[in-house]
C-alpha cells in the first residue's frame, strides 16, 4: 500500500518523477491519503502552494478504525481513484 500511496502522491503533485527527500516522500503519501479519502468527505482540496504542492483540509473527524478496516477503506479508495483518475 505504501508504494501505491507514493505513486498516487507523485501523480497528484503533477511534477513527474524525480528524486525525493525522505520528508517529501512522507508528504507525497499524505497527499495521496488525503486525495483518496476526499470522495468520502474526510478531506477537501484547499489549494496548491507556490511550489505546486496540493494542500487539503480535514472536513470530518476520521473514524477510529482497526488496521484491517483502514486497509479496506484505502483499498476501496484506490479502486475508486483508478476508475476516475487513470
Amino acid at each position: 500500500m505504501d508504494g501505491l500511496l507514493f505513486l498516487i502522491g507523485i501523480q497528484e503533485l503533477g511534477q513527474g518523477f524525480r528524486t525525493f527527500e525522505k520528508d517529501e516522500k512522507m508528504n507525497l503519501m499524505h497527499i495521496a491519503a488525503c486525495r483518496l479519502l476526499a470522495p468520502f468527505n474526510y478531506y477537501e482540496f484547499s489549494h496548491k502552494d507556490e511550489q505546486g504542492w496540493p494542500h487539503y483540509t480535514q472536513n470530518d473527524r476520521l473514524p477510529s478504525l482497526s488496521k484491517k478496516d483502514q486497509d479496506t477503506l484505502l483499498k476501496e479508495a484506490v479502486i475508486i481513484y483508478s476508475r476516475t483518475e487513470l
